[in-house]
């Protein structure tokens, strides 16, 4: 078996425990394929946490209490190298389970919630060295009607796996087509950057790498967009009125692509550097701090051109940094509700 379907078969275990989860079946998963030393990057306010029980007991343990049938859902399952020589697996779904204790303070519903992950896994010697992991904490707090920022442009929903129902890529790795899936990306990429710059929309050559069909699943708080058009509208202009210096800082950030069938994806911490200036953005005003941004994205490329892209941002990371503290500014709007502690906001 080639390396990354082997890294697949040493992945589907865990998967497989938290489809119907079990945290001590997780943990003792985890142990057997993770390194000792294994990090853990995930989103705010999570951020960094080292070793298997840490993670298991800050992130899972707090989340299988409020949602005691958690259930782990993969529409995306893909690995490869990256240029640098580090071997990756990317995974892209959601979790689900009814809500029934508050989490992170998000009050709950009593109903089914979903929550979106984008979760990159780092394979050194056979062992899981670095997870990078992104999970949609504002879709959790707009189903629970407690979204306490702007309302997204795009359009807010349950964000679906591909269309064509061929996300868990099976093996044997295919390396040629890997790579053709990668370089289709990172020169679309290339292109996107030279826009404003060096021009107006034309030098995208947007139409070049994207179908005209394409959807464009952003986080909640942004929102979908539907087109070239939708894409624009919603998301692209919008976030270069508001941090026109994107891309200038590139010796801040990392990137890191790899491919597998028609399908390609990036991971990096942090793999923007940017300044919110000029008319702001998200509905905030400008502030001209120079922030850091966290992406972990998916691409499906069908008949040469990008049809579906799914992106995950860290914002309550982005809020963080410039003083906004998103989950205290929820607690506030908490304090009225029926079951909260009106002086803190938090679940009885």
């Amino acid at each position: 078996m080639d390396t990354h379907s082997s890294h697949k078969a040493l992945f589907a275990p865990l998967r497989a425990a938290m489809y119907d989860f079990d945290l001590a079946e997780v943990r003792a998963i985890l142990q057997g394929i993770c390194a000792p030393d294994v990090v853990f990057r995930l989103a705010f306010p999570f951020e960094t946490v080292q070793g298997v029980d840490a993670y298991v007991d800050a992130v899972y343990g707090p989340l299988v209490r409020a949602v005691p049938d958690l259930e782990r859902r993969d529409h995306i399952v893909m690995a490869g190298p990256t240029p640098e020589g580090a071997d990756w697996i990317g995974c892209g779904g959601f979790y689900t389970g009814t809500f029934r204790a508050s989490w992170l303070d998000i009050p709950p519903t009593g109903h089914l919630t979903h929550m979106r992950f984008h979760e990159f896994y780092r394979f050194e010697n056979g062992k899981i060295t670095e997870m990078q992991a992104l999970w949609d904490l504002p879709e959790v707090m707009m189903q629970a009607g407690a979204w306490p920022m702007s309302p997204s442009l795009g359009r807010e929903w349950h964000i679906p796996g591909p269309a064509t129902c061929d996300g868990l890529l099976p093996g044997p790795y295919d390396a040629e087509a890997a790579e053709a899936s990668r370089v289709h990306i990172v020169d679309m990429l290339e292109h996107l950057k030279r826009h404003p710059s060096e021009g107006g929309p034309e030098v995208m050559e947007m139409a070049r790498f994207w179908h005209p069909r394409m959807t464009w699943y952003g986080p909640s708080g942004i929102g979908t967009g539907r087109g070239i058009e939708g894409f624009r509208k919603w998301h692209q202009i919008p976030f270069l009125n508001g941090m026109p210096d994107r891309g200038q800082y590139l010796d801040e950030v990392e990137y890191h692509f790899f491919g597998d069938r028609n399908y390609a994806a990036v991971t990096g911490w942090p793999d923007m550097v940017q300044s919110i200036t000029h008319g702001g953005w998200l509905g905030i005003a400008p502030t001209a701090a120079k922030i850091e941004m966290r992406s972990l994205d998916f691409w499906r490329i069908e008949n040469g051109l990008i049809r579906e892209n799914w992106v995950m941002v860290d914002l309550l990371h982005m809020y963080d940094q410039i003083g906004v503290d998103v989950l205290a500014r929820m607690r506030e709007f908490n304090k009225a509700r029926v079951g909260f502690d009106p002086e803190t906001g938090v679940a009885l």
